[in-house]
């Protein structure tokens, strides 16, 4: 009976695993300006059909030299299929240090108050961000 109880769960556990491998999650561009938040994948913004969806985040750095030093901040826009746009700035070096983890088919979240400065911001880089292995081009 335990040998039984051992190979359904080696089963059920090998074949859910087989059945979430190559799994792709698009994540539309949603900007909720009512929450002052927005969220998106940027694979899916990228090949959206509208041709003004967008999200993201950067930094700019700038070296004065001399007294005047070193200046820098960073900033995330968004803009979702209906029109809805949000941008918001920050300087904090907390901020902008999450804003250095962004990469290629990331996740992007983000929040502002009501003055247009960044309060929270997120990515996630997952294998189910990128593009979908059927989209590829079979190897002859």
């Amino acid at each position: 009976m335990k040998v039984i109880n051992v190979l359904v769960v080696f089963c059920t556990l090998f074949f859910a695993s087989v059945s979430f491998a190559g799994q792709t999650q698009p994540a539309p561009v949603d900007v909720d300006l009512d929450n002052r938040t927005a969220s998106g994948d940027m694979l899916t913004a990228r090949f959206d059909d509208g041709d003004d969806v967008f999200i993201g985040c950067g930094i700019r750095k700038f070296d004065f030299g001399g007294v005047s030093g070193e200046f820098q901040f960073g900033f995330c826009q968004a803009e979702d299929s209906e029109g809805e746009r949000a941008f918001c700035t920050t300087e904090s070096l907390h901020l902008l240090d999450a804003m250095q983890a962004t990469s290629d088919y990331s996740f992007v979240t983000f929040s502002w108050d009501e003055d247009d400065i960044c309060t929270r911001i997120g990515f996630s880089t997952q294998s189910f961000y990128l593009p979908s292995k059927k989209n590829k081009k079979k190897k002859k």
